[in-house]
């Protein structure tokens, strides 16, 4: 299972997320600072890292800096959290390795959108087979239909 770190020092952001996230199926765990953040990826890191932007403490991109120098630290898709739409701010995130931003408050759709931006929505393989059938329901539409034009011819 996919597993999502939320890093918000407020309680209602990161039950929100965690809310999304698991009707998402991630596993999902929170800390409320950066510090509590450090030492949960130092044991084992998250596919997905949602960081407030403006967290006290070290800050959104100390933090991103700081997870960097933990192994394996440049995989995590580190989202940022953000109560305003400061492009500069966007900018230097995504030039210190995030992935994207997310404004709050966000929403599961707006969510979704962001995963599947960033590669991490629906496997490849759930996304065809779910292709696969609604087109098999179509065929089977079309074929009732013929048929009951036949019926009626």
């Amino acid at each position: 299972m996919r597993h999502c770190l939320v890093v918000d020092d407020s309680q209602v952001v990161r039950k929100v997320a965690r809310r999304i996230f698991e009707e998402l199926e991630f596993e999902t765990s929170e800390a409320e600072d950066t510090e509590q953040a450090l030492r949960a990826c130092s044991g084992s890191l998250p596919d997905v890292i949602l960081v407030d932007s403006d967290i006290p403490s070290l800050g959104g991109i100390d933090f991103m800096r700081a997870l960097h120098r933990i192994k394996g630290g440049f995989r995590p898709a580190v989202f940022f959290l953000m109560a305003e739409n400061d492009v500069a701010q966007i900018t230097e995130a995504v030039e210190k390795g995030a992935r994207d931003f997310l404004m709050k408050p966000f929403d599961r759709e707006t969510v979704e959108a962001k995963l599947a931006a960033a590669g991490l929505g629906i496997a490849e393989d759930e996304a065809s087979d779910a292709e696969d059938t609604a087109s098999a329901a179509e065929d089977e539409a079309d074929a009732a239909d013929a048929a009951e034009d036949a019926a009626e011819a």
